[in-house]
């Protein structure tokens, strides 16, 4: 692979940056983790942003860049991404004033997962604290960088049961590196030391199949908690414990964005899976109904083979929880029920609430325009969501009505989450599509750009840069007379 930087530095400048990087703590101006300091979205300072972006437009650099779906992370003068090149995976530092590639650490696998048609094995972000990167491949593992390469620690982990891989990122929260992966079984939410790899403390999380939810925190009475949203259900977990604290039920049947806690203090949640809107509700007999007239060789149990017409036939592989190739009465019973009462929602939760708080915390609640991977984000008083289709809305975060829901320039797929600063929102879809809205409650399109290439991943926005990666790309904005 070939890295043709726009812009680059002199090989003395980049071996300096490379090797003799000064460890700092995290300030205003960087970008942690997946979607930034607390999986906000929102750029943490004033800086003034453009109003119009694109390949041609406003680029400080460009660097040629391996494939990948995980999101820029960046902290001090490195940006930090995961990549796949040739089958194999790497964690790769840039400079951040530049887009020099500074080093490259490659991650040793056995077998490359199973991953979904449209997955990476590249697909969760790394996190970055100033002194160490903490990258996730999947069954391959966790690794921890120093911010020069050098490798701390490693944690393997899988193989896990799921064919569509891994995709949650982890998150580093004061001295623990915070991970949730909800597979087909053996799911779980773990805090290990982030200066040594070990196990602080792991809590089991079987009841939940495959979701994607990177963890966030949210601290409530000077009291930090993890929060995971999934199947059904969202928790809220203590940070020092993993013990679980609240609940709020009534999700969708997979959970594929991230939670937002708002400037309010209140978390936005939303979970949309296919089924789960009103009129549109997949319905599937009982086993007990079915079973009779497929189960041809009477042995109690469903083959793939015997399913004609069912939901269940395209979905195989996540109903067959344990992978053994036939469906049990107790897993298509589980699915069932899935369907019957997952809901495609976008939900408001008050803070300070314990066990059960469905009825008692839930502010408000919408049903439609739903996002399905383009996580919410709450800015200046509003909740916007991206659903597919390029359908965009604007809710007002107090009383949870709609004040604008419209059809942007830009419609297909969306995978990749908004971000917002200055008063403007970014947000790209699958075919590289990007649109700029003013980031208002009556919001309207500032400018569109088309990059010719497919995005995954979410843009960071730090210090009055915007960075954007591609397929074959990172690309960095800004406006030309800004300081730097």
């Amino acid at each position: 692979m070939h890295f043709a930087p726009r812009h680059s530095a002199s090989s003395a400048f980049c071996l300096f940056t490379a090797f003799f990087v000064l460890a700092s703590p995290l300030v205003a101006t960087d970008w942690p983790g997946f979607r930034g300091r607390n999986a906000t979205g929102v750029a943490e300072t004033a800086d003034t942003l453009p109003d119009d972006i694109g390949p041609e437009t406003n680029v400080i650099w460009e660097t040629a860049f391996p494939p990948g779906h995980s999101s820029p992370v960046i902290v001090g003068d490195q940006i930090y991404l995961t990549a796949v090149r040739d089958q194999r995976l790497f964690t790769m530092a840039l400079a951040r004033a530049t887009g020099e590639v500074l080093w490259e650490a490659e991650t040793p696998h056995a077998g490359l997962e199973q991953i979904h048609r449209i997955g990476s094995h590249a697909q969760s972000s790394p996190a970055a604290d100033g002194e160490r990167v903490v990258s996730f491949f999947g069954s391959s593992g966790l690794y921890c960088y120093s911010t020069n390469g050098e490798l701390l620690w490693t944690r393997p982990m899988g193989p896990f049961n799921n064919d569509f891989g891994a995709g949650s990122s982890p998150i580093i929260v004061d001295d623990y590196v915070v991970l949730c992966q909800d597979h087909d079984t053996d799911s779980f939410l773990t805090a290990i030391d982030k200066r040594t790899g070990n196990d602080v403390w792991r809590t089991d999380r079987s009841e939940f199949p495959r979701n994607y939810c990177t963890p966030v925190v949210w601290e409530v009475n000077g009291r930090k908690q993890i929060v995971v949203a999934a199947t059904l259900r969202v928790v809220g977990y203590d940070f020092e414990t993993g013990s679980e604290l609240w609940t709020v039920r009534g999700l969708s049947r997979a959970v594929c964005m991230t939670p937002t806690v708002g400037g309010d203090e209140q978390l936005y949640v939303a979970g949309w899976s296919a089924g789960g809107d009103a009129g549109e509700r997949i319905q599937v007999e009982p086993f007990d109904k079915v079973a009779p007239s497929v189960d041809k060789n009477d042995d109690l149990l469903i083959q793939e083979d015997e399913l004609d017409d069912s939901p269940f036939k395209q979905r195989f592989s996540q109903v067959d929880r344990d992978k053994s190739g036939a469906l049990t009465r107790d897993e298509y019973e589980y699915y069932r029920k899935l369907f019957d009462v997952a809901r495609n929602v976008v939900v408001a939760i008050r803070p300070g609430g314990e066990g059960d708080v469905t009825t008692s915390h839930v502010a408000w609640e919408r049903t439609k325009a739903v996002p399905f991977c383009a996580s919410p984000i709450f800015y200046d008083g509003n909740v916007f969501t991206i659903k597919d289709g390029g359908i965009f809305s604007s809710i007002d975060a107090k009383s949870g009505k709609s004040t604008k829901q419209a059809r942007i320039s830009a419609t297909g797929d969306y995978y990749s989450s908004p971000v917002a600063g200055d008063g403007k929102l970014y947000l790209i879809n699958v075919e590289g599509k990007l649109t700029v809205l003013r980031a208002t409650a009556r919001w309207e399109e500032l400018a569109t750009a088309d990059f010719g290439e497919e995005v995954y991943a979410t843009p960071a926005i730090a210090d009055g840069r915007i960075y954007l990666r591609t397929t074959g790309h990172l690309y960095c904005f800004g406006l030309p007379d800004a300081a730097h």
